[in-house]
C-alpha cells in the first residue's frame, strides 16, 4: 500500500492470487487426471476446474460472512433446464484450526462469479455458484481481525451432474478444490491508502469512487461526499473491518443506491493501540484522532475540488462514531450539510452550536452498552441531546416503533416522521425503537437505519 501524504489522498490496492492446495477423498466415478503447466492438479475430463473462489457479503445484522462458493470451468455449463441437487456438492471449512462442513443450500451455474439472487437463479456459464447457508456457526469471515480464508476452504462434487434428459455435464471426482481467493462484493470496490496528518499521525481509510468518476475523471460533474465513523468494536490495524463488521459504509457503495445517489464515501479507521485522550476522549473524540481525520478531510476535499460537491458533505456514524459527529459537527459547524449518527452520546452543552445542521439520530430505547438516556463515561445519550437541542432552538420530530417491523413497514413508519417534519419545518428527526425489538442486540440500532431508502434518499436531499 502507497501511503498518502498531505498532498495526496488516492492509493489503490491489488489482490494477490495464490495457487490453491488439492485435497483427494474417496469417491466413485473417479476421473482420470493430468498436472497444467501451472502444476495444478485437474481433472483431465471434458470440462476440468480452472479456479475457486469464495463469495462473501456484508450483512445487516450479522457482519461478514462466506455465503458461496464460485468454481470456474474450462467450458460453458448448459444445465438445459436441469437442478443441481444441494446434496450434489460438500464443502468444508478450516477457520480457527477446527474443521467443519457448511451446508449447500443452492447450486447452478452462472456467467459471473456472483450470487444470483432471483428465485429461479442460473444461466448457462462458465462458472458454477454453489451457495452457502449463512446461517452456519462457522459462515463468518471475521471476528475482531479477518479471519484467514485463503485456502481456507473446499469444494468436492460427490454425484454427477445431468440435464433432464441424462447426459452427463459434470463427473463427480475424488479431488477437492480449495478456493484461490476471496471475493467480496462492494467492498472490493473501495481502494485502501492511508493518510499522515501534520503531526505525524496516521489514520488508514478505505475509499469509494463513483463509477462515472473513474470512467472519466475530467468529469465536471460534481459528487458528495459521505464519511463514515465506525464504532468501538473496529478500532483495528486491518484497514477492513470498518467496512465489514457493520454495514455502513457499504450501504452508500451498493450499485442501487450509487445509481440514485453517485457520491464518495470515505471510511477512515482509527489504528491500534486505542488512543484515550481523557475521560470522554473516545476513538473518534480522542485529541490527535479526531485533529487527523479534520485533516484528512479537508485535505481530501482540497485535491478533489473540482468533482467534490462542498456543499454535501455529510457525516454518518454509530456507536462511538455517533459520538464523533456530535463533536465533530461542534467543531466544524459551517462544514458539514447533515447527519446521520445512530446510539450515540456527547455534549448537551455544545448543542446550541449545531441547532442549524440537518440530522436524523436513532437509539434503542434499551440499549445496554450506549444507555438511552444516561449515554456513556458521563456524557449522555440520544434522547438527552435531542431535548438539549430543543433548548436550544431546534424544531424535533420524534417517532417510536419496532426495530424488527418488515423492511416495508419500517419505511413506512419512517416516512410518516418524515411528512411530519416537513409540515412542522423540522430539520432534526429522532427515532427510537421500542424495548425488545432490536435484534441481536439491543446496541445495534444501524441495522435497519442503513437498509432504509427513506433515510438515506433525505439525508443526500440535504444541501448546506
Amino acid at each position: 500500500m502507497r501511503r498518502i501524504t498531505r498532498r495526496t489522498v488516492l492509493a489503490a490496492t491489488a489482490g494477490a492470487v495464490t495457487t490453491p492446495a488439492v485435497s483427494t477423498a474417496t469417491a466413485a466415478a473417479a476421473a482420470p487426471t493430468t498436472v497444467t503447466s501451472e502444476g495444478r492438479q485437474a481433472a483431465s475430463g471434458p470440462n476440468p476446474v480452472l479456479r475457486a473462489d469464495l463469495i462473501t457479503q456484508v450483512t445487516p445484522r450479522n457482519n461478514w460472512l462466506v455465503t458461496a462458493f464460485a468454481v470456474q470451468y474450462a467450458q460453458r455449463i448448459d444445465l438445459r433446464g436441469g437442478v443441481i441437487p444441494p446434496s450434489a456438492f460438500q464443502v468444508t471449512a478450516t477457520v480457527g484450526g477446527q474443521t467443519a462442513a457448511r451446508t449447500v443450500t443452492r447450486v447452478y451455474s452462472n456467467t459471473v462469479a456472483e450470487v444470483d439472487e432471483r428465485p429461479h437463479p442460473g444461466r448457462p456459464g462458465e462458472y458454477l455458484v454453489v451457495e452457502l447457508d449463512p446461517n452456519d456457526s462457522n459462515a463468518r469471515a471475521a471476528g475482531t481481525d479477518p479471519l484467514p480464508l485463503d485456502r481456507a476452504y473446499s469444494v468436492r462434487q460427490v454425484a454427477d451432474v445431468r440435464t433432464p434428459g441424462g447426459e452427463t455435464v459434470l463427473r463427480a471426482g475424488p479431488f477437492a478444490h480449495r478456493n484461490d481467493d476471496v471475493i467480496t462484493p462492494v467492498v472490493d470496490d473501495f481502494t485502501a491508502g492511508s493518510f499522515t496528518d501534520s503531526a505525524g499521525l496516521e489514520l488508514d481509510f478505505r475509499l469509494y469512487q463513483p463509477a462515472d468518476f473513474v470512467r472519466n475523471p475530467r468529469t465536471r460533474t460534481r459528487y458528495p461526499l459521505v464519511i463514515t465513523l465506525h464504532g468501538g468494536g473496529e478500532v483495528a490495524d486491518n484497514n477492513m473491518t470498518q467496512l465489514t463488521s457493520n454495514r455502513i459504509a457499504v450501504t452508500f457503495a451498493m450499485p442501487e443506491r450509487q445509481r440514485r445517489d453517485p457520491a464518495f464515501v470515505l471510511s477512515p479507521q482509527i489504528p491500534l493501540p486505542r488512543p484515550m485522550d481523557g475521560p470522554d476522549g473516545t476513538d473518534w473524540t480522542d485529541a490527535k484522532v479526531q485533529a487527523a481525520l479534520i485533516e484528512l478531510i479537508d485535505t481530501f476535499v482540497s485535491e478533489n475540488s473540482g468533482v467534490v460537491d462542498t456543499d454535501r458533505l455529510y457525516l454518518v456514524g454509530l456507536s462511538s462514531g455517533g459520538r464523533g459527529i456530535y463533536s465533530l459537527l461542534s467543531k466544524r459547524p459551517d462544514v458539514f450539510a447533515a447527519a446521520l449518527p445512530t446510539a450515540g452520546w456527547g455534549d448537551p452543552a455544545v448543542m446550541e452550536k449545531i441547532t442549524h445542521i440537518p440530522m436524523w439520530a436513532d437509539h434503542s430505547i434499551d440499549d445496554p452498552v450506549v444507555p438511552y438516556r444516561e449515554g456513556r463515561f458521563g456524557k449522555p445519550g440520544t434522547w438527552t441531546l435531542m431535548n438539549a437541542l430543543e433548548t436550544a432552538g431546534a424544531r424535533v420530530s420524534r417517532g417510536e416503533w419496532a426495530n424488527d417491523l418488515p423492511k416495508d413497514q419500517f419505511e413506512a413508519r419512517s416516512r410518516a416522521l418524515l411528512r411530519q417534519a416537513r409540515a412542522t419545518r423540522s430539520h432534526v428527526l429522532f427515532t427510537s425503537y421500542t424495548a425488545g425489538t432490536t435484534p441481536p442486540n439491543p446496541h445495534f440500532a444501524w441495522a435497519q437505519t442503513y437498509e432504509n431508502d427513506v433515510v438515506i434518499d433525505w439525508l443526500f436531499e440535504q444541501s448546506r
